[in-house]
């Protein structure tokens, strides 16, 4: 007889608490943003804008893909376990926090970031504010990680880890200037001003924040070709030179904007 199908994946059982926790919160903050989607489908509303749905659509998905990813890739970076689960589950709270605020926002049909009108919105803006410096801190941690240790992995994993951590940090580095540029305009009473300042950074932020999952992806990929290994080291390294000149075009398109 056959025998039984495993009732989990196998993947899912290898995994360590820690990074099951955290693969599971990012998949919530995933079906978070899809369902609220459906709502702006049936509520409509604008996209665009600081108050629309967009915000905890692309925040739930992005917010909920990176932690994933994170807790993916950091698998191959040289960090010793309980610092490696310590920052899992640090970002893993800081994205429940980051989404959910967001989220609560949305569905009070206020301003998420930069919105001091009152003083809860004020308390919500400035955890948002604080919640992003946690974020930069731990990725930055992971980053340098990364390149105080060879990661180990397929051929072409060390360089896209790297490349990707490195990326990401130009990610980070954005969001900060946008949360920076707003909050002073608003404090100058600024306030319309503050909300239209993010808007030349977010295509930089946007492409930057991502490359930490889309270059590891890609060597993975690779590794399950019969390419050679020179070959594979050269898609990854050509792959990690367009991805820079997409952030860099990206920032020019910001600096010309400002």
């Amino acid at each position: 007889m056959p025998s039984p199908r495993p009732a989990v994946p196998p993947w899912w059982t290898g995994l360590r608490p820690v990074e099951r926790a955290a693969v599971a919160t990012g998949a919530v903050l995933i079906l978070s943003g899809l369902a609220h989607l459906v709502v702006f489908a049936v509520d409509g509303g604008p996209w665009f804008g600081p108050v629309s749905w967009r915000k905890p659509v692309t925040f739930g998905l992005s917010f909920g893909v990176t932690l994933i990813a994170v807790c993916w890739v950091t698998s191959y970076v040289r960090v010793r376990p309980r610092p490696r689960a310590a920052l899992l589950l640090v970002l893993a709270a800081d994205c429940v926090l980051e989404v959910g605020g967001i989220t609560l926002q949305a569905w009070r049909r206020v301003p998420s970031h930069l919105d001091m009108e009152t003083p809860f919105d004020t308390v919500v803006s400035m955890a948002l504010a604080v919640g992003g410096a946690v974020l930069v801190v731990v990725l930055t941690l992971f980053a340098v990680a990364s390149f105080r240790q060879r990661p180990t992995g397929p051929v072409g994993m060390a360089r896209a880890v790297r490349s990707g951590f490195a990326i990401l940090l130009v990610a980070l580095v954005s969001g900060a200037a946008m949360i920076a540029r707003g909050v002073f305009l608003v404090r100058t009473g600024h306030q319309q001003a503050a909300y239209a300042s993010t808007a030349p950074l977010k295509p930089l932020h946007g492409v930057s924040l991502h490359a930490v999952l889309v270059l590891p992806v890609l060597a993975w990929l690779l590794s399950r070709t019969s390419w050679s290994e020179r070959t594979r080291m050269r898609v990854v390294t050509a792959a990690v030179g367009c991805y820079a000149v997409a952030v860099v075009a990206a920032g020019v398109w910001a600096v010309v904007a400002y």
